[in-house]
C-alpha cells in the first residue's frame, strides 16, 4: 500500500512537472517577438535598430527579440506563413502578394522607405526621351518586384509595351550583380535597378541616368519598404505592435536627423550580417535617393495593386482598407504631434 502511495506520488510530481515545463515554453513563446529585414539602405529603421538596440529598450528585459534575416521578398513571406515572423520589413509587391496568397494573414502597418531606383542605359546610348526604349531590350532584377512593376507602368504611360503584351520592348529579369556585366558588354540597352545599385552602375561602368529617383514615379513618392505584421500578431498583442511602431517612428526622425551618423551605422551593420561594405562615395550617393518615412503610400500601394494584376502577379485585386491597416501609427503619430496619414 505505502509503495503504491509513493509510485502516485512520483506520477504526480512528473505531471506536474511536466505542466510546469510546458507553461514556461510557452510563457517563453508570448515574451518573444521576431522581427524580420533585409540588409538593404532600404530597411535603415530595421538596421539601426538592430545596431542600437532601440527596440529591445522600448520592449525591456522582459520581452526577447528574435532578429531573421533575408535577402528576398519571397523568402520572408515564407516565413510568415510559417508562423516565424511576427513583424517584418519587406517590398510593398511580397507585402500585396503575400495578403492575397494567404487571405488576409497580413497587414501593412507603416511604411519604411520611399523611392530608392533609378532608369539607367548603357553608357553608348543617350536616352533622352522614354519613347527612344522603343525595341530595346531592357532588365529589372526580378519578376513582379516594386523595380519590374514600376518599370511597366513608365512603359505604359508612354505608349510602349513588353513583348510578350504584343508590345515592342523586351523586358527581362537578371539579379542586380549580372545586370551590371550584361549593360557594361552591351547586352541590354538600360535597366531599372535600387540602390545601391544605380550608383555603381553609373560609378563603375559610366551608365546614363535617364530617369532619377524622383523622377521614375510620382516624384519619388511611392514605396520600396514597408512594414507588415501577422494580422494574428496586431490582435493579440496591440500593446507590443504599438511600442514597435512608436520606436519605428523615433527612428524614421533620428535617421532624417542624423544623416552622415547613421550612415555608418548602417554600413557596419551590413557588413556584419553580410561580410560586405557599401563604399563611402556610393553610399552617400545611395542615400540621397532614399526618402526615410513612415508613409505606407497608400496610393502608390493601390496603382501597384493594379500593376499586379494587369501583368498577372496576382490573380485578383486585395481591398486595399483592409490590407493597409495604419491605426495604430496615427494613434502613434498623433500622440507624437505629428499629422496623420491619410
Amino acid at each position: 500500500m505505502f509503495e503504491k502511495k509513493r509510485i502516485l506520488i512520483l506520477i504526480l510530481f512528473i505531471v506536474f512537472g511536466f505542466t510546469l515545463e510546458s507553461c514556461s515554453n510557452s510563457d517563453d513563446r508570448q515574451l518573444k517577438v521576431r522581427i524580420a529585414c533585409f540588409p538593404n539602405l532600404t530597411h535603415s529603421q530595421a538596421l539601426v535598430g538592430m545596431a542600437e538596440g532601440q527596440f529591445q529598450d522600448a520592449f525591456g528585459e522582459k520581452i526577447q527579440i528574435e532578429w531573421k534575416t533575408f535577402n528576398a521578398g519571397p523568402a520572408e513571406m515564407e516565413a510568415l506563413f510559417a508562423g516565424e515572423v511576427d513583424i517584418g520589413y519587406i517590398g510593398p509587391i511580397p507585402a500585396i502578394n503575400g495578403y492575397v496568397k494567404s487571405g488576409g494573414e497580413f497587414q501593412i502597418i507603416a511604411g519604411a522607405t520611399d523611392a530608392g531606383a533609378i532608369l539607367v542605359s548603357r553608357k553608348d546610348l543617350h536616352i533622352k526621351d522614354i519613347k527612344e526604349l522603343d525595341g530595346k531590350k531592357i532588365a529589372s532584377p526580378q519578376f513582379g518586384n516594386t523595380q519590374d512593376l514600376v518599370l511597366r507602368h513608365i512603359l505604359n504611360e508612354n505608349g510602349l509595351k513588353d513583348t510578350t503584351k504584343g508590345g515592342s520592348v523586351q523586358i527581362i529579369q537578371v539579379e542586380n550583380p549580372d545586370i551590371k556585366m550584361l549593360l557594361d558588354k552591351g547586352d541590354i540597352d538600360a535597366a531599372l535597378v535600387p540602390e545601391p545599385w544605380g550608383s555603381r552602375l553609373i560609378n563603375e561602368i559610366d551608365a546614363n541616368v535617364i530617369l532619377d529617383y524622383d523622377k521614375v514615379y510620382n516624384k519619388g513618392r511611392y514605396s520600396s519598404a514597408l512594414v507588415i505584421a501577422r494580422t494574428e500578431f496586431i490582435e493579440k498583442h496591440p500593446d507590443l505592435v504599438k511600442m514597435f511602431i512608436e520606436t519605428h517612428v523615433q527612428l524614421t526622425e533620428y535617421i532624417n536627423e542624423n544623416n552622415d551618423t547613421v550612415k555608418k551605422i548602417l554600413n557596419d551593420q551590413i557588413k556584419k550580417l553580410t561580410n560586405n561594405s557599401i563604399p563611402d562615395d556610393i553610399l552617400d550617393v545611395s542615400f540621397e535617393r532614399l526618402v526615410i518615412t513612415n508613409d505606407p503610400e497608400k496610393v502608390s500601394i493601390s496603382d501597384f495593386i493594379k500593376i499586379a494584376k494587369e501583368v498577372g502577379f496576382i490573380e485578383k485585386e486585395p481591398d486595399i482598407e483592409m490590407l493597409l491597416n495604419t491605426n495604430i501609427l496615427n494613434d502613434v503619430l498623433k500622440q507624437s504631434g505629428q499629422s496623420e496619414i491619410k
